[in-house]
């Protein structure tokens, strides 16, 4: 199902049983796995990539150099942000090109989930089910099965596995 106000680049790939809402934009080379649910004005970048069985919430903004595995929840207004150093221009003045940024990966592994309005910064891998409290800034790697939350996101209690 794909919503008719979604856009969709040709080269994009959408798994069998993904639900696309409203407003999507899903960029080139990007590849949504089988069974997502990718929520209303949800932005996936260039060759970013989504596993199976993902559900990604409204308001998600999903930038390149992101991998999200399996089964992991992204709440809403999500940020994966890419570059460690943003700059609208060069140190001439220049607008900067896509050419300029150095895009630093975010991994979210198997099972994860990402509590609403969470910032992941580049360069962080969050571990397999982990779990990211709503409105924390993730600044670090995130060990598995970890609860973290706050600004900045710090382990609260390390292995949720056993709930």
């Amino acid at each position: 199902m794909i919503h008719k106000t979604a856009i969709i680049d040709r080269s994009a790939t959408i798994g069998k049983g993904a639900k696309i809402w409203h407003y999507v934009q899903i960029c080139k080379n990007a590849a949504i796995g089988d069974n997502c649910i990718i929520g209303k004005n949800v932005y996936i970048d260039e060759g970013v990539h989504i596993g199976n069985n993902v559900k990604i919430q409204n308001n998600v903004s999903v930038y390149k150099g992101t991998t999200i595995e399996d089964g992991v929840f992204v709440g809403p207004h999500v940020v994966f942000a890419n570059d460690k150093w943003p700059r609208a221009i060069n140190s001439d003045g220049t607008l900067k090109s896509s050419d300029d940024w150095h895009i630093s990966p975010i991994l979210v592994q198997y099972g994860a989930s990402i509590g609403a309005n969470a910032t992941i910064l580049p360069g962080v891998t969050i571990g397999k089910n982990a779990m990211i409290g709503a409105g924390s800034v993730v600044t670090k790697n995130v060990p598995e099965s970890a609860l973290v939350y706050g600004n900045p996101a710090r382990v609260v209690k390390k292995d949720i596995s056993k709930r």
